[in-house]
């Protein structure tokens, strides 16, 4: 009786043993930098939830509410997001003070997706002189998709010059001849503005380009710029201000009588943040681009990727601006970090993440435009690098034209 027991216990030991092994290789597999952990993944943000840039913080809410739907399925191979969004009101000198907060009080693993060409550029170089990932940034500088000086940060939408070229190809295709008027913060994302415009028109620049009509984000109103914009005998005017001034530049051009082809930037392109506030019907025929679906648009009624942002909203985000672009913006940002971390498996280190970011092979987001994915190689930091021309009807942003790129 003895012997016949003797042998479950020994191969019940084996198999404890075994399993042990098999646990201490997993755990050594693991990686982790302040930050990460068996349970969590902080994520630091900075956010302009207050000032005169307010309408942005839509991406900061979108976002937080996405990460608890993760969170709520089990977040990252078991990690939850644990994301500290600090108000930096989009001034730099906030921005530096909340960031060093988020690295040095918090321990964040890396940041994501804070608003701004100026406040990303203010603490560029505090994170990547100190390894720290700054993923996803929300600016459009061309110092975003430098991985050979900046090689821990990656933006995410199409950079200012990308975009601004797009609209000079739509000019120069549709009006050749035209007297354009730029209008434009007087910052560096406006500087951004100003030089890809120059550098798209070329030789034709003195020519075509007749007047440039900067502001400050302390200006009360615009009304000067466009008064001065419509005095210069403008035709096509190319319309880069910030959400609250891009409503006054429209409603004031509609008080005028002034009827030039209106493009406006991608940014300030929300219905309800931006042509509600200026008046619809002032706003109709108006001409943008994107890379997005547009939530608004009945021809996605079906469409997969449009049911699940409807899901999320329905669910997590019930108060949230269905026809706002930054909704849109702020969830396909979520959706790609997701997928960022989920590459990542055991080893959530800095470097991984980086690695991680920096080889993302034809992701599909659920609201990218068809025939747009995402690829990134070491040497490519771009992230998304397409849009489609659309024309607001009155009522919703009207998709036109190809796929066009810079």
């Amino acid at each position: 009786m003895p012997g016949r027991w003797r042998r479950p216990a020994i191969g019940a030991a084996v198999i404890s043993l075994g399993l042990f092994a098999a646990a201490e290789m997993r755990a050594e597999s693991r990686k982790y930098d302040p930050g990460a952990s068996d349970t969590e993944i902080k994520v630091g943000q900075t956010m302009p939830y207050s000032g005169p840039v307010s309408a942005f913080a839509v991406i900061g809410k979108v976002q937080e509410a996405y990460f608890r739907m993760i969170n709520d399925r089990g977040g990252i191979n078991g990690r939850r997001i644990n994301l500290i969004s600090y108000d930096d009101a989009a001034t730099p000198a906030k921005t530096v003070e909340q960031v060093r907060k988020l690295v040095e009080r918090d321990e964040v693993l890396f940041t994501f997706q804070g608003v701004g060409n100026a406040p990303n550029i203010a603490v560029q170089k505090y994170l990547n002189d100190r390894h720290i990932p700054q993923l996803f940034a929300g600016g459009r500088a061309t110092r975003f998709e430098d991985p050979v000086n900046f090689p821990w940060t990656m933006g995410f939408a199409p950079n200012l010059r990308t975009e601004i070229r797009v609209y000079v190809r739509f000019i120069l295709d549709n009006h050749p001849n035209a007297r354009i008027g730029l209008l434009y913060q007087n910052d560096e994302s406006g500087k951004e503005y100003l030089a890809g415009l120059k550098d798209a028109l070329g030789a034709r620049a003195p020519a075509m380009l007749a007047a440039e009509a900067p502001y400050d984000v302390t200006d009360p109103t615009i009304d000067t710029q466009v008064v001065r914009l419509k005095a210069a005998g403008i035709d096509v005017l190319i319309d880069m201000a910030a959400p609250k001034f891009a409503a006054q530049a429209i409603r004031k051009a509609a008080e005028l009588g002034w009827q030039p082809l209106h493009l406006l930037g991608v940014g300030s392109s929300s219905i309800d943040a931006v042509l509600v506030p200026a008046g619809v019907g002032n706003a109709k025929g108006l001409i943008s681009a994107s890379s997005f679906k547009e939530a608004s648009d009945p021809s996605w009624a079906d469409d997969t990727g449009m049911k699940r942002w409807r899901a999320f909203m329905d669910a997590y985000y019930p108060e949230g601006d269905r026809k706002s672009l930054f909704t849109v913006y702020g969830y396909s940002a979520a959706e790609l970090l997701v997928q960022v971390l989920q590459q990542c498996g055991d080893d959530v280190s800095r470097d991984n993440i980086m690695r991680q970011a920096a080889s993302l092979n034809s992701v599909e987001l659920d609201l990218l435009l068809p025939g747009l994915a995402i690829n990134t190689s070491r040497a490519d930091y771009r992230v998304i690098k397409q849009f489609r021309m659309m024309r607001f009807t009155g009522e919703r942003w009207e998709p036109f034209g190809p796929i066009v790129a810079d």
